[in-house]
């Protein structure tokens, strides 16, 4: 999917006007990117560093497919952005340079970057740092935001001004190529210092598996057949899998095809009613809560009917092999609940975001299984908490409260 981003302005001038009067003072001019060559040379000094940070603006409130509207990237000394939407850039420089394994690519809450990136250049960025995972092992927080990450670690007040912007809209003005631009300057410059703070503690590998996780292609898969893998499967009978899968699948090509988000098709709540009572007619979709009147006679719905048709003409065929959710065994609730404070201790106690370490599905199988498959029970989360875990369990610990503090003492 390399080559030359379609254009959504037919006239250059427009886009020259972009970086009109764009000056930041003591920085420098600012520097927008609207031709090959000069994308070319900007990627080249970004190349020259171990790291670029990377941000982008982009538009998806009424579309399936995100619109990209800007590119901001910096290194050490250099900086700048690119509008992606310059009639006749070519972003093959920079998809080499996403592509290229000697520079780390830093991003903050990096999914929907990483999705863009995917979509334009066929391929994950690789290697990437995220830095909203990164503050999870410096006890920051499981989520935390930029503008609270930027004061936390570089004492600087975020610009909120234009968060709202309209990004394809040229020409942008000086203040909010400006506002733009501080997401990778500010985030180049607490790449190193967050780096500095993971190896001082010795925890920078223990990132390693939620950066795997943020590279998982599947998360990114936009396969219709495959849609049905984002819902929560509520029941396991072949006919009910079998017409969800369809749905779903129905709903992503028909979300895909309009460029619409999936929800203005069908939303979740209405794929699961659909598979739980299978309308095969215009008068059944009625007489279904979630779905609009009159859905079933428009065209959207006869294309549902039908898929819904050769779903049930061969079930087995279609519904995926799913297992069934395991019960949690009895008396394992209050142990549970257990679990939760010591994590929330250790967490604490460690200065590491408890979502690293482990989640609530993990603490229930915890509860019921000493050998349980779970992270927690492995490499460094078994040593600041799965272990203290196992001794809770068994009663070789115990949790009591000193003056409104939860202290753990050996039983």
């Amino acid at each position: 999917m390399l080559g030359h981003i379609s254009a959504a302005m037919t006239a250059r001038s427009r886009h020259v006007r972009l970086a009109a009067g764009c000056n930041l003072g003591k920085t420098g001019a600012m520097r927008v990117i609207t031709e090959t060559g000069d994308l070319a040379d900007f990627c080249q000094g970004l190349a020259a560093h171990p790291f670029a940070a990377i941000d982008t603006e982009f538009l998806r409130e009424t579309t399936y497919w995100p619109k990209l509207c800007l590119i901001q990237a910096a290194a050490p000394g250099v900086e700048g952005i690119i509008d992606p939407l310059a009639p006749g850039l070519d972003l093959a420089p920079f998809a080499a340079l996403l592509a290229n394994t000697v520079v780390t690519k830093v991003f903050h809450a990096a999914r929907q970057d990483l999705e863009i990136f995917l979509n334009i250049c066929g391929r994950l960025p690789e290697p990437v740092f995220d830095s909203q995972i990164g503050a999870m092992a410096c006890g920051l927080g499981d989520s935390i935001a930029y503008d609270a990450l930027v004061q936390a670690m570089l004492k600087r007040r975020v610009d909120k001004t234009h968060r709202f912007t309209d990004w394809s809209r040229r020409p942008l003005s000086q203040d909010q190529l400006v506002y733009a631009l501080a997401d990778v300057t500010h985030l180049r410059d607490l790449y190193p210092k967050m780096i500095d703070r993971l190896e001082t503690a010795g925890r920078h590998t223990w990132l390693n598996d939620e950066h795997a996780n943020l590279c998982d292609l599947e998360i990114y898969d936009t396969e219709p057949a495959n849609a049905w893998k984002r819902l929560k499967i509520r029941k396991t009978s072949v006919e009910y899998l079998a017409v969800l899968v369809a749905a779903a699948a129905w709903r992503e090509r028909s979300a895909q095809t309009r460029d619409v988000p999936r929800a203005r098709i069908m939303k979740d709540d209405a794929l699961y009613e659909v598979a739980e009572h299978r309308p095969r007619s215009a008068a059944a979709f009625d007489r279904l809560r979630a779905v609009p009147k009159g859905f079933g006679q428009s065209r959207l719905g006869q294309e549902l009917i039908a898929d819904i048709e050769k779903a049930l003409a061969d079930p087995e065929a279609i519904a995926p092999e799913v297992e069934k959710p395991m019960a949690t065994p009895a008396g394992v609730g209050a142990t549970v609940e257990l679990l939760k404070v010591l994590l929330r201790v250790e967490a604490e106690r460690h200065e590491v975001a408890a979502r690293l370490i482990a989640n609530a599905a993990d603490l229930e199988l915890i509860a019921a299984d000493d050998t349980a498959k779970v992270r927690a029970l492995s490499g460094w989360r078994r040593a600041i908490f799965g272990d203290r875990a196992l001794a809770l369990k068994h009663g070789k610990i115990a949790l009591t409260l000193d003056r409104g503090r939860v202290l753990i003492v050996d039983s």
